[in-house]
């Protein structure tokens, strides 16, 4: 029996250490990748020496004789810190991901292969101008520098996750940074989903008036009635099918239509300032990640300093400030999309209509390589529309007839892309009006640029304007007949008709995604703006006082009242607030009584720690579904979020609107009073099987809790803990602090989309402006840096901002130094 244990124990031991060992091992192999910040290393490609100087959040501020040697160190910044990142963006882009991931992502490098978009940048390089081609090539030289370097000295290659997932890694160049433009163009693109549900709505709806309900334009004139869908494509299938969604996956760069894209940015003119000086906010709204798709960076250019938000693999400040000059970005939601039916050739489906007649579609064969598995061929088509899409992706399906198919128009499929030198030319531009300017060579993704020099705010739209025809059928906002003159585009509009507000009398600017221009089609720019709720707020708190500071302006950032809280609840529980008799204790009829109360009491707030937000979400959530289910069926399931106007519709009975309150399949006629409280008991009990029975304990930051997750290795178990960062959050999905919600799933309330950025810039008092993202600098999951900015951004705190050389230098951790090699 001793020998037996003694045994076991040695067993024991053997295994403990074994484990101990490959632990380290595992550690050792891992931390070969964290790059060491403070040294010298001799580089090909620059003229002089380079400076990287790093503060205690990991920001870099690069020094050096030649902007191009600045674009060189900012490369090696970026390839130091997010190299995975950058490799795994680059891979999305070019439709290659699938041969690292396998078959989990064919769907989205088919799709992406089907919009071409790596082969358009490629042949975009060429309408860049001389200076972005420049910054274009030493940036490369610079990322290609740091993979010379983890080649030649084994570090780690360069991020732990090339361990996991061995490929090759190609040299960067110019046109992978023009290729990552046109990839945020499709994170910040929803108007070809909108089209797709508004024509699959239509076919379940036909009545116009409430169709206008359920997806109501933002109020005001010049909206003129459209046909049904169902007249404009005849033959189409009407029912609840569902022909195929693109799957939810970390690394699709394709978002549901709720999270197409937000963000806010506002500025006030000097005689709004308390200080005198300007004063511009910003933070643009993507789908969280780990990293933040934000990196931080100072750029000292022969034009003065330049600092802010950069995407790693593009070598401009997206959003930030010069000395003179502050810029910020929010999607403008011009409408730069439309859908085409096009009519197959009976007798040749090669061939498909046109005005003049049948036309060979333009194809070409694309082979996806597939991880451990054969490869796909893909025939790719295209008409004079654009690119042909498969009936299983966005549902096109249920909404082209047999013998058609769906073509897309979208801007951002130029080939002649000077969108980056419009980008490089802004960090340049000294003064609004230059500012200004250089949104003329801006093609997508559409953007709202609000703007800041010393004496004056502006804000501009950025990106092309399609001409559309007087007599389009459906004014973009359903799919049209592909081979009728009348729908197709005709050409764009010029920049001058883009929406401009310049030095207005009022000293504020701002833009929170909402309505911003009533122009009658086809001057409209949009039908579907992104927000009706949050600019209500913030008119509110920019007109409640003379003049502002960076105080007040970094207060309406995290500000978590909701607006629609606020207007809907008095509407909704308008009879149901105090009425009643006494319920028992446990019964439901009191825990709705209890619900109500802690209701009647709320101001809005959208605070983590409080129960009523979490209630109000459950209620209104309940209260949509039941609305809408009867009528719509399974189509229901794609209203994932919350439509405040048309709640407000309904219960102010508007155009009859009310009607929607009365469940279709049932005997009795139900009135609004009837929904709201069978709505608001399915919530309670949504709520206590999900968070338990006592309503006062509940916490909306349970619930809304934001997930930077790793896109890859996010869901891998024990992994997980270490890559995934969550954080418990307050605001929402119409708050200024803005939280969005997924929407759908086991907890729909999960917060997926938000700040990743955050900047507040004072022209009176430059050093005071502060900056901050939702993660971290590193890329490296084994780095203090990878998180150390989350805790921040969660407390609603920043770093400062400052272009002062000296302070940068003092406040200096580490620098890296790039000599010229002889």
């Amino acid at each position: 029996m001793a020998s037996l244990f003694k045994w076991l124990f040695r067993l024991a031991t053997a295994l403990v250490v074994l484990a101990t060992l490959a632990a380290v091992s595992v550690y050792y192999l891992a931390s070969r990748s964290l790059p060491d910040y403070d040294k010298t290393l001799a580089v090909r490609g620059i003229d002089g020496p380079v400076e990287i100087v790093r503060n205690n959040a990991n920001v870099p501020h690069i020094f050096a004789k030649s902007d191009a040697d600045v674009f060189f160190g900012l490369g090696y910044a970026h390839a130091q810190d997010r190299l995975w990142q950058m490799v795994t963006l680059r891979r999305t882009v070019q439709g290659r991901l699938s041969e690292v991931f396998g078959r989990r992502t064919l769907t989205t490098d088919t799709l992406m292969r089907r919009l071409d978009l790596y082969p358009l940048a490629t042949r975009s390089v060429e309408a860049q101008d001389e200076r972005t081609l420049a910054a274009l090539e030493a940036y490369a030289e610079g990322v290609n520098a740091r993979l010379e370097e983890i080649n030649r000295s084994a570090l780690g290659r360069g991020a732990p996750e090339f361990f996991l997932f061995d490929a090759p890694i190609a040299p960067w160049q110019p046109a992978d940074s023009i290729a990552l433009v046109k990839l945020l163009a499709v994170q910040l693109s929803g108007q070809l989903q909108d089209e797709v549900l508004r024509a699959r709505t239509s076919l379940l709806i036909p009545d116009e008036g409430r169709l206008r309900d359920i997806l109501p334009d933002v109020p005001g004139p010049g909206t003129a009635a459209l046909p049904e869908y169902a007249a404009l494509v005849p033959a189409i299938r009407q029912g609840h099918q569902t022909y195929g969604q693109l799957p939810r996956d970390p690394l699709s760069p394709f978002q549901p239509r709720a999270l197409a894209g937000a963000s806010n940015a506002w500025a006030a003119a000097p005689s709004r300032s308390a200080s005198g000086g300007t004063l511009l906010a910003n933070d643009p709204h993507l789908g969280f990640t780990a990293p933040a798709i934000w990196y931080l960076a100072r750029l000292e250019l022969e034009t003065g300093g330049v600092i802010g938000a950069t995407v790693p693999g593009v070598p401009v400040v997206m959003a930030g400030k010069s000395p003179n000059l502050g810029w910020g970005v929010t999607s403008s939601y011009l409408d730069d999309q439309d859908l085409y039916i096009e009519q197959l050739n009976p007798d040749n489906p090669q061939q498909y209509r046109t005005p003049g007649g049948f036309k060979a579609f333009e194809t070409r064969r694309s082979i996806v390589r597939i991880r451990d598995e054969a490869p796909v061929t893909v025939t790719l088509r295209w008409t004079d529309n654009g690119p042909v899409l498969p009936g299983s992706h966005f549902d096109l399906g249920a909404i082209t007839p047999p013998g058609h198919v769906a073509a897309l128009a979208w801007t951002a499929l130029s080939d002649e892309d000077s969108s980056l030198s419009a980008a490089m030319a802004l960090m340049y531009a000294q003064d609004v009006e230059e500012a200004m300017a250089t949104g003329e060579d801006f093609v997508a993704p559409s953007q709202m640029l609000t703007l800041a020099d010393k004496d004056g705010i502006a804000l501009q739209l950025v990106g092309r304007m399609p001409r559309r025809s007087e007599r389009h059928e459906s004014q973009g906002r359903l799919p049209t007949q592909g081979w009728n003159p009348e729908n197709r585009w005709q050409g764009h509009l010029p920049y001058e008709d883009n929406p401009s507000f310049v030095r207005p009398d009022g000293g504020i600017v701002g833009n929170t995604n909402n309505k911003v221009i009533d122009r009658p089609f086809p001057d409209h720019v949009s039908f579907n703006w992104g927000d009706s709720q949050r600019i209500e707020r913030w008119t509110r708190l920019m007109q409640g006082r003379e003049v502002h500071t960076r105080d007040s302006f970094t207060e309406a950032q995290l500000d978590t009242v909701s607006f629609t809280a606020r207007s809907l609840l008095p509407l909704i529980g308008a009879d149901l607030w105090f009425t009643g008799e006494a319920a028992p204790a446990g019964t439901l009829a009191r825990q709705r009584q209890t619900a109500l109360t802690l209701l009647a009491e709320w101001n809005g707030e959208m605070n983590e720690h409080l129960p009523e937000p979490l209630i109000y979400a459950a209620w209104l959530r309940a209260l949509q579904d039941r609305l809408i289910r009867d009528d719509l069926g399974p189509l229901a399931d794609e209203y994932t979020h919350v439509e405040p106007l048309f709640i407000e519709r309904v219960y102010r009975d508007i155009d009859g609107a009310s009607a929607w309150c009365d469940i279709l399949q049932s005997s009795p006629v139900e009135t609004c009073v009837d929904i709201a409280r069978l709505a608001l008991e399915d919530a309670v009990v949504w709520l206590e099987e999900n968070f338990g029975r006592d309503l006062g304990a509940l916490r909306w930051g349970d619930a809304h809790e934001a997930t930077h997750d790793h896109p890859v290795l996010g869901e891998v178990p024990v992994l997980r803990h270490f890559v995934n960062i969550r954080q418990s959050t307050s605001g929402g999905d119409h708050t200024l602090l803005r939280g969005r919600t997924i929407g759908t799933g086991r907890n729909p309330y999960l917060n997926v989309h938000g700040a990743g950025y955050r900047g507040v810039y004072d022209f009176a008092d430059p050093d005071s402006s502060v900056f901050v993202t939702s993660t971290g600098q590193s890329g490296h999951f084994l780095s203090r840096h990878y998180d150390d900015l989350g805790s921040l951004w969660r407390r609603g705190e920043y770093i400062p901002m400052s272009l002062d050389e000296e302070l940068a230098r003092a406040a200096a951790t580490g620098i890296t130094r790039l000599m010229p090699a002889e």
